[in-house]
Order: C-alpha cells, then sequence, then structure tokens
C-alpha cells in the first residue's frame, strides 16, 4: 500500500483537478497522516478517525464534526485501493453548522453607503463607490469584483467576466447601461490618476490592486458613519450581504410579477455563480416576505388542484 502522505498528494491533486480549491483541506489531511503514523497504523480506521477529530477539547462541534469530514472523503479514496480503510458513518457527530442570517440593505442604506465612499475623495472614494455600487447590482463575491482584471470587464459589449470562481468555474455576467456608464467613467478618471501600467480593474490610488482586508475595515468605518453599524460593534452588515440582497430582491420580484420561480430559480443560480440550485434556493428561508409568498402561492396551487 503506498504511504499515506503520498496518497494526501494524490487525493488533493485530484480533488482539485475537479474544481475544488481546498484552501485548508491539505493542511489537516497532512496533520492526519501523521497522527497516524504516531500510532503505529497504516491505514484509516474509525475509532482512530475519531480519535484525531476530537484531539481539541475546548473545538467546537462544527468544527470536529466538519474535521470529520474531511477524513471521510479522504477514506472514500482511499478504500478504493486498500480494502482495510474503515469509512466514517455521516451519523458520526453530526453537526449541522447555522448559515450566518443575511444583512438585507435597504435602497436608502446602499445610497448612504455610495454617498459616504464618494466623500472618501480621490480615487480611492471613486473606487469603493464603484465596488458598493458594483456588488449591490451584481450580486458579485466580494473576491469576484476584487479580482476583476482590465481584461475582464468589457463596457461596450457590457459584459464582465468573472474568472476562477468559489467552485473553479468562470462565467459571464451582464450589466445594466447605467452601470456601464458609471464604469466607463470611472476607468476614465482611474487611467487619468494612475501613471503607471495596472492589471485589475478597481485599483487603489497607487494603482495597486485592492486588499480585501483594506476593503473590509474602510467598509466597517463606512457603514458606522452612516449608521448602520453601531459605533463599537463588532458584528455587524458585510459586503457579502449585498449578494443575499441582489438574490432576495430578484426573487421578490420574481414573485410579486407573477413569474415561474421554478422555471427561473436555474437561471439565478448560474448567474450567481451557484453550484446546486439547493443553495439558491436557501434565500426562500433567508427572508421571511420570500417565505410567505412561497407559501401563499402553494396554498393557491393547492386549492386550484382541490
Amino acid at each position: 500500500m503506498k504511504p499515506l502522505k503520498s496518497a494526501v498528494h494524490e487525493y488533493v491533486s485530484l480533488r482539485r483537478s475537479l474544481g475544488f480549491k481546498l484552501r485548508w483541506v491539505p493542511t489537516l489531511l497532512v496533520d492526519l497522516a501523521a497522527f497516524l503514523k504516531r500510532q503505529g497504523a497504516d491505514h484509516v480506521t474509525i475509532p482512530l478517525a475519531l480519535q484525531w477529530a476530537q484531539q481539541n477539547q475546548q473545538a467546537k462541534s462544527v468544527t470536529v464534526a466538519r474535521r470529520l469530514s474531511v477524513v471521510r472523503g479522504f477514506a472514500r479514496y482511499l478504500s478504493a485501493t486498500d480494502p482495510r480503510t474503515q469509512i466514517p458513518p455521516h451519523s458520526l457527530l453530526r453537526c449541522r453548522s447555522n448559515r450566518m442570517r443575511p444583512y438585507l440593505y435597504r435602497r436608502d442604506e446602499v445610497q448612504r453607503l455610495l454617498k459616504a465612499a464618494q466623500e472618501l475623495g480621490g480615487l480611492d472614494g471613486l473606487t469603493h463607490y464603484c465596488l458598493i455600487g458594483l456588488l449591490s447590482v451584481t450580486g458579485l463575491r466580494i473576491s469576484e469584483a476584487l479580482n476583476l482584471r482590465l481584461k475582464d470587464v468589457d463596457l461596450g459589449q457590457g459584459m464582465l467576466t468573472v474568472v476562477g470562481t468559489k467552485f473553479g468555474k468562470s462565467r459571464l455576467v451582464p450589466i445594466h447601461a447605467s452601470t456601464q456608464k458609471v464604469l466607463t467613467g470611472y476607468a476614465r478618471e482611474r487611467d487619468r490618476t494612475c501613471r503607471h501600467s495596472i492589471t485589475h480593474f478597481l485599483v487603489k490610488q497607487s494603482g495597486d490592486p485592492l486588499n480585501v482586508k483594506m476593503v473590509q475595515s474602510i467598509f466597517r468605518r463606512l457603514s458606522r458613519q452612516v449608521g448602520i453599524r453601531g459605533p463599537n460593534a463588532s458584528h455587524g452588515p458585510r459586503l457579502h450581504d449585498f449578494r443575499h440582497t441582489f438574490a432576495v430582491e430578484t426573487l421578490l420580484n420574481w414573485y410579486r410579477s407573477g413569474q415561474d420561480i421554478e422555471q427561473r430559480l436555474p437561471m439565478l443560480s448560474t448567474y450567481l455563480g451557484h453550484a446546486r440550485v439547493s443553495d439558491t434556493y436557501w434565500y426562500l428561508s433567508a427572508c421571511p416576505e420570500l417565505m410567505g409568498l412561497a407559501v401563499n402561492r402553494f396554498e393557491r396551487h393547492w386549492e386550484d388542484a382541490q
């Protein structure tokens, strides 16, 4: 049988070739392989998998469950070539993680944030103004917006090319004519301000790409300034919540206009870059108004069927 460390490398390479990024999984699996070696084991067993997953007594139950889930996937891979491998069942350490409840921005809140961003002044102010506006009207992930390169933004055709997304896929995102106009003005000012060559569409005053931590820090300051986050609050509305707001507002508009949600939902899922349509269905339960509209539609369908 091949050494576990070599098997970890092959497993990670295979998964990444299929589009999975696995940012923290390799580190965990290397630690697992070292743990098994210390135990004198050359294959995965359920008792050892549990012992490894539960090493940190202070870890939250969801963290322990995720560690065991990592072992489970690796064990399935190993079992194809090593019949001694034991795969931890899903019933072990089952813990359902709770998704953070999204903050749904009102239009007046978005307008106040845009105005506060503009007041930062200079190219930095214009950049953050365009970033907040772009997130609110496209539902892009913050990483996708920050990673947009010059060649990815076709202002003539009104099309963004989002490359290497969360699941390793690329997609086209059309933008409205009003968004084209704002971004065109931004590009003109950016090119006038930046004296050296740039690679990304949204940049700092220096012409360098934006850093996500810096962007989040400025957004927290702006959200406190406009009153949607407490002056000393450690938690509050996030940049990612613009994505949630976009999805919920799209679904609300479809319900209110009598659109066929079942038919349109895959379109929204593709637009947002979701790996599964079920990820988009989650927004139905995330917003009480959406849930109410869905229930009312179901009741009408049920009554018509009687």
